[in-house]
């Protein structure tokens, strides 16, 4: 679970800087990250995440191959060959050749029964403060299945995802986890949920600060500026190489 933010954290948070960088110089490079732990479903999850690769994939493998045009058998095996390509892009390790096969399962019962466009043009709750139960489900149904497929991003190998999962799927799924740093988690737990609130918030602009630049007083803007600059001096720990450094 944690993992889950870490990574999105990690590279969603390098490609903005990169955003950021390239405007110094005049350069728009297009948005990577779209609050894509608010999807639906699995098809609007990868609309919104890593959209570079994603619309790569979609252009030069998806599309030529015939996209979702022609018969079902045609379909089904281009939207395997994409994820499974998306995988093996990633690494040359069955791990994440399992990934990217699970995805393609997630995706595949939306494509079969022509949902896999539902959530194309809006975001969730859409001019609402809350969603309905309905959209909440669908959220924690789309991120827990996130969350299971990057168990097998994280691990080593095979049988490390699955020693994994069989240590989620025991009796210790009822009991109370083992926190070797209490203060660390609560921490990390309060960041978390503090992020997914001000994405929640801002999730219908582009950037989620926005709604804490442009229409506010310059008082306030450079207070939140500078309180996030100090939160990460304050809480950012040791000096490590970005997770999507190596891919």
């Amino acid at each position: 679970m944690f993992f889950t933010f870490q990574i999105y954290g990690d590279f969603s948070g390098y490609s903005d800087i990169a955003i950021g960088t390239a405007r110094l110089f005049g350069f728009n490079l297009m948005k990577n990250f779209a609050y894509p732990y608010f999807s639906r479903d699995i098809a609007e999850f990868w609309r919104r995440w890593h959209i570079s690769l994603s619309t790569w994939f979609r252009d030069y493998i998806y599309i030529p191959l015939g996209g979702s045009r022609g018969a079902t058998l045609m379909k089904v095996r281009n939207i395997f060959i994409i994820f499974v390509v998306s995988g093996f892009w990633h690494g040359a390790n069955w791990t994440f050749i399992v990934w990217g096969f699970l995805n393609a399962l997630y995706f595949l019962p939306l494509l079969l029964t022509n949902r896999n466009r539902n959530y194309a043009d809006n975001v969730v709750a859409e001019g609402k403060y809350l969603p309905t139960f309905k959209e909440l489900m669908a959220m924690l149904g789309t991120f827990l299945l996130t969350v299971l497929a990057w168990i097998f991003f994280r691990a080593e190998n095979i049988s490390h995802a699955f020693t994994y999962l069989n240590g989620i799927f025991d009796k210790s799924l009822f009991s109370l986890p083992k926190i070797f740093s209490l203060h660390d988690a609560v921490i990390t737990i309060t960041f978390v949920l503090f992020l997914l609130l001000i994405e929640w918030i801002g999730r219908e602009k582009e950037y989620a600060i926005e709604n804490f630049g442009k229409n506010k007083s310059i008082f306030f803007r450079y207070a939140f500026y500078y309180a996030l600059v100090l939160s990460i001096l304050w809480f950012g720990g040791k000096q490590q190489d970005f997770i999507y450094f190596q891919f």
